[in-house]
Order: structure tokens, then C-alpha cells, then sequence
């Protein structure tokens, strides 16, 4: 025969004591929009994921609200070809954090902090409203990824896969009244130099004091 414990009201309740004793966790509390756009240790690129591979639904960063939030989805039949983030700690023209295709193994999460390695950008002019602007796309690659560690450079990847990923591009906004116009596409070096670039103005937007969002507002995403 089969005999139970249950403890009592007493041994159930904790004393200060006890409480005192346990081990604290240090709680540590992280913006996602001051990251650095490079991570000190590996020299990575940082990239934060706000829709993963395979998504119809469209998420953002909310710096006021310190979370994601959707802010859209794709017409039926079309999902985001990869990963897609954006770099913290920089600011493109359009006054938002410079975009990031990324190609990995398996889809990320919404949210999730990936160490990537550039191998270009497509540059790109963006129109709406009559206004237009620079709305570059950097292209990388997920630094433990398996299925793309011998991609180096955009000339490593299929030039067929490269075109697709405009007519994405091209598609996403048009259906959003945007034109989207891909100007050309180059290697690593200048998509650092784009990084560095970005850095330079979110540094220079944080020191005038200006009262931009150094979050991702995703208004031209």
C-alpha cells in the first residue's frame, strides 16, 4: 500500500529566514536599441530578429513599449524568403536602424539576438508620398550557420536567389503604396562601411539630444 506526504500549512510557509538564505538572481534589465551594432568580443555583427524566415505577419520593435509588436501581415501566399532584423545602435537615412536579411539554418524567433557576418547590402531608394530616401538592405549571414559557411560575399550566392530577394522587396512595398528601387549590389566592404556609417549618425542623433526614437519604428520597413 502506497503512502503520501503532505506537508503542512506550517511547512509550507517560508520564514524570513529562510527567504533571506536562498540565492538571489540578479536580474538584468537590457534595451534592445543600445546594443552595439558589432559585439565586442567576436566583432560579429549583432542583428535582431523582428520577423523570422517564413512569416506572413510583420513584427517591429516598440522602444516606448519595450516589446515587439505586429505591425502588419503579407498578402496571402507570400512570407519573408529569411530571416529579417536590423542592426541596433545605428540609424539609415530614413531615421530607423539599418535592415538586415539574414540566411540561416532554421528560422530564429521574434526577438532573438544572432552574431552574424556581413557579405554585403543591396542599395536601394525607397519612395512614398512623393519623398524618397535611402533604404538599404544588408545581406549576412548567421555566424553558426552550417548551410552558408562558405558565403563570403553576395557574388557567392546564387544570382537567380538575389533577384528573387529584390522582387520580394519590390512586392512587399509596392502592395504597402511604396516603390521600391534596387540600385545595385555590393560586397562586404561596403556594407561595414554602411554599419559604421549608421553608427556614426545614431551617435550623432543621441549627442544633439534629439528626440528621435533610437528604436526601430520599422515607419519604412
Amino acid at each position: 500500500m502506497l503512502r503520501f506526504w503532505l506537508p503542512s500549512q506550517n511547512e509550507l510557509r517560508f520564514s524570513p529566514a529562510k527567504i533571506d538564505s536562498m540565492p538571489k538572481k540578479t536580474m538584468v534589465s537590457t534595451v534592445v536599441s543600445t546594443l552595439p551594432a558589432f559585439d565586442p568580443e567576436t566583432g560579429d555583427l549583432n542583428v535582431i530578429v523582428d520577423t523570422p524566415k517564413g512569416n506572413r505577419n510583420k513584427f517591429k520593435y516598440d522602444e516606448g513599449l519595450g516589446l515587439f509588436k505586429l505591425s502588419g501581415v503579407l498578402a496571402a501566399g507570400t512570407v519573408f524568403p529569411f530571416d529579417f532584423g536590423f542592426v541596433p545602435s545605428t540609424l539609415g537615412e530614413d531615421g530607423d536602424n539599418l535592415d538586415v536579411l539574414m540566411l540561416m539554418d532554421e528560422p530564429a524567433f521574434v526577438g532573438c539576438l544572432v552574431n552574424a557576418r556581413l557579405i554585403g547590402v543591396i542599395e536601394a531608394q525607397q519612395t512614398e508620398g512623393g519623398k524618397t530616401e535611402r533604404n538599404d538592405r544588408l545581406i549576412a549571414i548567421a555566424s553558426h550557420s552550417h548551410n552558408h559557411k562558405d558565403v563570403k560575399t553576395l557574388g557567392d550566392i546564387n544570382v537567380n536567389l538575389l533577384t528573387e530577394i529584390e522582387h520580394f522587396f519590390i512586392s512587399y512595398n509596392e502592395v504597402r503604396g511604396k516603390k521600391f528601387k534596387p540600385e545595385g549590389r555590393y560586397g562586404p566592404e561596403k556594407a561595414e562601411r554602411l554599419v559604421k556609417q549608421g553608427e556614426k549618425y545614431f551617435r550623432q542623433n543621441q549627442e544633439g539630444g534629439s528626440k528621435k526614437s533610437n528604436g526601430h519604428k520599422g515607419k519604412n520597413r
